[in-house]
């Protein structure tokens, strides 16, 4: 009995140390095999297209930031992160140590942190400076971007960076989705003809616009146009806006200086009273929001019983979310497929993924993207704005 129980403890031992030694390999090749040098990134029109993200956040706001990143992220894009002149360094230098913490970001080097951040005030120019600052930057990072797209830190996507780069690469890419109208209404009287100054282009701390007791007239020498001011622009004309080949930008930037919620107008009127431009517009700005009406300055914050009806809405990003909302869980895990503090998944993820392994912790071939549900919904918003669009019925009037 003895030499039996020796035998079967040997045997456990064995088979243990076994198990043991083929795990410990297992994990030193997945370590290994994790590529030193990204997939080769591949642009031009037989390859989907990519997206220059600008997202922007206040003080306590580098998590949501961070989650953010991580929701749409993929090798082929660009991001830069803008913690605004609110927030501390220290909380600067957290978000970039949790950047440079994914493995993709670190191989891929596609994530920037704005190191000298912009002061910007609550309706004042300051933030469209800050967006053709961060414009500035991302064409001098990377030549091959083909779309703009700016995000806050209370936004969220409603697909993948594979569906939405699959629906994109059907689309003419000199297309910008701007919502968009000429009709002002009230907007006339209480935004357009106030004058006010922004403090926040010249003093050091954040304080209120300074307006102006007389007003100005309504300008005759172009047309106003307003909208939302979340948009997807087109590198062209964003390189027309920052290089200006004629004065208009730079004229319309000087004048809406002195406008209220200036982010509203400028990029609006400055591609409608561009002819080089202005059939290059579709009148959407492919977000999901619940209005109250008359609309306030802001959206109604989204929460779980909004669920169904976002996910089934067609468009590409939502707003506004409260930190951490369950809903957000829900998208995670429904429409994203991602896992917690980890990339949202694609075609690009070679990795198998389970609970300890994160399935983009390794990657194949990063310019093949693969559509899923969303991509269709997507899709077919995306063909009604182009019926529209070829009708012209809806362009700048």
């Amino acid at each position: 009995m003895g030499a039996e129980k020796k035998w079967l403890f040997t045997l456990f031992t064995v088979v243990f140390i076994s198990v043991f030694l083929l795990l410990f390999l297992y994990s030193i090749s997945a370590f290994t095999s994790n590529p030193s040098l990204p997939s080769p990134l591949r642009h031009g029109p037989h390859y989907p297209p990519s997206f220059a993200y600008y997202i922007t956040g206040g003080r306590g706001d580098k998590d949501r930031i961070f989650r953010l990143l991580l929701a749409v992220y993929h090798p082929r894009n660009r991001y830069l992160l803008h913690l605004g002149g609110e927030a501390t360094e220290a909380e600067r230098v957290a978000l970039l140590s949790d950047v440079r913490s994914v493995p993709a970001v670190s191989a891929f080097g596609n994530v920037d942190v704005l190191g000298k951040v912009d002061r910007l005030s609550e309706n004042g120019a300051s933030k469209t400076a800050s967006t053709l600052h961060a414009v500035s930057i991302l064409l001098k990072l990377d030549g091959s971007w083909s779309w703009f797209v700016e995000l806050s830190a209370f936004d969220y996507p409603l697909l993948t960076q594979d569906d939405l780069s699959h629906v994109f690469a059907s689309v003419n890419r000199s297309l910008n989705f701007i919502d968009h109208t000429s009709d002002l209404a009230w907007k006339e009287s209480q935004r357009i003809k106030p004058i006010v100054v922004d403090p926040a282009l010249y003093l050091a701390r954040r304080t209120q616009l300074f307006t102006a007791t007389e007003k100005r007239p309504t300008p005759d020498a172009f047309k106003i146009f307003t909208g939302s001011p979340w948009t997807v622009l087109s590198r062209s004309f964003l390189e027309y806006c920052i290089f200006g080949w004629e004065n208009l930008p730079r004229t319309l930037l000087m004048y809406f200086n002195n406008v209220i919620l200036s982010e509203e107008c400028y990029f609006h009127t400055v591609i409608c009273n561009a002819p080089e431009f202005s059939n290059t517009t579709v009148n959407g700005d492919l977000r999901y929001m619940i209005w109250d009406s008359p609309p306030k300055m802001e959206p109604h914050f989204l929460g779980v019983s909004d669920f169904d009806q976002m996910a089934q809405s067609g468009a590409a990003f939502a707003r506004q979310f409260k930190k951490d909302d369950p809903v957000l869980d829900m998208v995670d895990r429904e429409i994203l497929k991602r896992g917690r503090y980890r990339v949202t998944p694609g075609a690009w993820c070679a990795s198998r993924g389970s609970w300890w392994n994160d399935p983009c912790s390794e990657w194949d071939d990063v310019n093949v993207v693969k559509a899923g549900p969303q991509g269709k919904k997507l899709d077919e918003t995306m063909t009604n704005f182009l019926d529209d669009l070829n009708s012209q019925t809806n362009q700048c009037k």
